[in-house]
């Protein structure tokens, strides 16, 4: 259980740990494709195997969430496409809860993620999320991605935080360590950030199944 008595903010990520994984992983691996393939009139094999390449050359940096860099890459606007799935994003169990019980008890509750602006925007129209937190911090903002350990340092200028009294929770492994490195003392990893995949095996950092499980009203 956590111990919420020692924890003053807290930082949370947007997609597959608020938010379902479910809606990005399924834009990305079949609509996406689907679509990219009746609009180019090329095969779903050839469209598969152009966005897969291309989607590896830039994982880990901004451009990988940018949907401006992949409307203007691909020549497809991927603003509008993913508006035609946008009934797929969805809260993660007992989410409005877990923050609605972070506000009544005080904690400094702050959005901080990685999705692009437009992204963002989408997310927030259907789900209120703003409603929850206190603050939004996009790392498009800030010109470099929660991966990068330096991320935690702008981010220390515009939201500042005391390192020994923040937790983060994320679903990325690859967030969570480089919050580690910057010295967050609180970090947790989400169990399954996708209801639609099988639970994920993690023994690097403490992970969240349940957010009902973690009662804010405890401390």
């Amino acid at each position: 259980m956590i111990n919420w008595n020692n924890v003053d903010s807290v930082f949370l990520d947007m997609d597959g740990t608020l938010l379902d994984l479910h809606f990005d992983n399924y834009f990305w691996l079949t609509h996406l494709p689907n679509r990219y393939s009746d609009i180019k009139g090329v095969s779903k094999s050839e469209a598969n195997e152009t966005l897969l390449k291309l989607i590896k050359q830039e994982e880990g940096t901004l451009n990988w969430y940018c949907l401006d860099f992949w409307t203007e890459t691909l020549g497809v606007n991927i603003t509008e496409l993913k508006q035609e799935i946008q009934h797929l994003i969805a809260f993660r169990p007992h989410v409005k809860t877990f923050l609605q019980e972070l506000q009544d008890t005080r904690h400094r509750v702050v959005l901080v993620t990685n999705a692009h602006n437009k992204s963002l925007n989408l997310k927030l129209s259907i789900t209120g999320l703003d409603h929850y937190v206190d603050a939004i911090i996009c790392s498009h903002d800030l010109k470099l991605p929660k991966e990068n350990p330096y991320f935690w340092e702008k981010l220390q200028n515009v939201e500042p935080f005391d390192k020994s009294r923040t937790m983060l929770i994320d679903d990325s492994l690859a967030v969570l360590k480089s919050a580690q490195e910057y010295g967050i003392q609180h970090i947790y990893s989400i169990v399954q950030p996708d209801s639609k995949k099988p639970p994920r095996k993690n023994e690097e950092f403490p992970s969240i199944d349940r957010f009902d499980l973690h009662s804010a009203k405890g401390r």
